[in-house]
C-alpha cells in the first residue's frame, strides 16, 4: 500500500534546506531581528512577484485582511460584501474593524457568486472582499466594473492564490488593497505565522509601513495608534529562498491537478473543481454526497483528506448573534457538506497520484 499523506513539506523543504539555513545564519550573524533588511528586501520582492508596486510583511493573513481594511478607513456604519464560502479569517477581519459582514452565496465555481453580489450592494457598503479560494482566481473584469460603478474598494483575499492569475494580471495587484497568508502550509510558506499587504497606492504602502509597527514613522514618534503586527527578519529570509521556487513548485500542484482532472471526470456523482486557467490548485477539492464514506474509505488505504470547511462561518458559534439560520446561503451549506480535499502538494510522485486515483475508483466501483 502506498502511503499519501494530504500534505508534505518535505520534498520542497529538501529543496532549499542548505539555502534556508545559509539564510537563518545570516540573520543571527547580523543581530537584527526586526524590520530589516530581509524584511525591506522580501517585501519588494514579493511586490514585484505579485505584479504590485508595494508590499508590506506583517505578522499574519488575518492581519493583513484586517489592516487593509483600516488602511481603506472601513469601520463601524460600513458594510463589506464577503463570500459566504471562505475560511472564518475573511469574515473575522470585518468583525475587526467593527465593520458589518455582507454574506454573499457561492456560485457552483465556489467562489463568491457574483451575479447575487449586485444584490448586496447597498448604500452603506463601502468595500467587496473576494476570496480566491483553493488557488482558483475570481472573475475581477466583473468585480472591478461592478466596484467602480458603484464607487467601492476591492480587497483581494490573495492566502491561497500566491502566483495564480487573471487574463493578464497576477491575483494581489488588482485590489486596492491585498492581504496574503505565509502560513506553512501555504503555496508560499513560511516557518511560522506570516502575512503581506500587496499595493499600487504610495499612500496606502506608506500608512501600511507606520500602521503596523504602533502608528511610529519615527522610533518613539507615534502620530496614529497602530498595531504590532511585522514579519520578522528570520522568516523574512526564509520567504525570500522559497519565493525563487514558488513558480516551479505551482506548477508541480497543475500537473497534479491535471491527473486527478484527467482521472476523475465522469467517476461516480464526484463533481470536480473548476478547471480554469490561472488557477494554482492550493488545494484540489472535489464534491461528493458519499464525502464521508470515502474519507474513511481512503484513511484506510493510507490517503489523508481534509475538509475546507465543515462548518460555513454564518453557522459557527462566533456568529451566533448575526442570526444567520440553515438555508440563509444553501449553496455554502451544501458545499460544507460535500467538499472534500485530496492530497495536494508539490512533490507527490506519480505512483501516489495514482494511488490516489485507484482507491477514488475503487469506492465508487463497490
Amino acid at each position: 500500500m502506498t502511503s499519501v499523506p494530504f500534505c508534505s513539506l518535505k520534498y520542497a523543504h529538501d529543496q532549499v534546506k542548505s539555502e534556508v539555513e545559509k539564510a537563518i545564519d545570516g540573520v543571527y550573524k547580523r543581530g537584527q531581528f526586526i524590520l530589516g533588511t530581509e524584511v525591506e528586501a522580501f517585501e519588494e520582492e514579493y511586490a514585484a512577484y505579485s505584479g504590485a508596486r508595494y508590499g508590506v510583511g506583517v505578522a499574519s493573513g488575518l492581519d493583513a485582511l484586517t489592516l487593509s481594511l483600516r488602511l481603506l478607513g472601513i469601520g463601524a456604519g460600513d458594510e463589506v460584501v464577503v463570500p459566504a464560502h471562505t475560511y472564518i479569517a475573511t469574515w473575522l477581519a470585518i468583525s475587526q474593524v467593527g465593520a458589518t459582514i455582507v454574506p454573499v452565496d457561492a456560485g457552483q465555481d465556489m467562489l463568491l457568486d457574483l451575479k447575487k453580489v449586485e444584490g448586496a450592494i447597498t448604500t452603506h457598503t463601502k468595500a467587496i472582499l473576494p476570496v480566491h479560494l483553493y488557488g482558483a482566481v475570481c472573475n475581477m473584469t466583473l468585480l472591478t466594473e461592478m466596484a467602480t460603478r458603484h464607487e467601492l474598494k476591492i480587497i483581494e483575499d490573495n492566502a491561497q492564490g500566491q502566483g495564480a492569475y487573471w487574463k493578464d494580471s497576477m491575483t494581489g495587484s488588482i485590489g486596492n488593497c491585498n492581504a496574503t497568508s505565509f502560513y506553512p502550509t501555504k503555496n508560499l510558506g513560511a516557518l511560522g505565522d506570516g502575512g503581506a499587504i500587496t499595493t499600487n497606492d504610495k499612500q496606502l504602502y506608506e500608512k501600511a509601513l507606520v500602521l503596523r509597527n504602533y502608528g511610529s514613522t519615527d522610533r518613539f514618534i507615534n502620530p496614529i495608534q497602530g498595531f504590532n503586527s511585522r514579519l520578522d527578519e528570520l522568516q523574512a529570509a526564509i520567504l525570500r529562498v522559497k519565493l525563487k521556487k514558488l513558480t516551479k513548485w505551482n506548477e508541480k500542484r497543475k500537473e497534479v491537478a491535471q491527473t486527478y482532472f484527467n482521472e476523475m471526470k465522469g467517476v461516480g456523482d464526484i463533481i470536480l473543481p473548476p478547471q480554469t486557467e490561472g488557477s494554482v490548485f492550493h488545494l484540489f477539492v472535489i464534491r461528493t454526497k458519499q464525502r464521508e464514506a470515502l474519507r474513511s474509505f481512503l484513511f484506510q488505504k493510507g490517503i489523508g483528506t481534509m475538509v475546507h470547511y465543515p462548518v460555513p462561518p454564518h453557522l459557527q458559534g462566533a456568529y451566533t448573534a448575526l442570526n444567520f439560520k440553515k438555508g440563509d446561503f444553501p449553496i455554502s451549506e451544501n458545499l460544507a457538506e460535500t467538499v472534500l480535499s485530496l492530497p495536494m502538494w508539490p512533490g507527490l510522485t506519480e505512483e501516489q497520484v495514482a494511488w490516489v486515483v485507484e482507491q477514488v475508483k475503487s469506492f465508487f466501483a463497490r
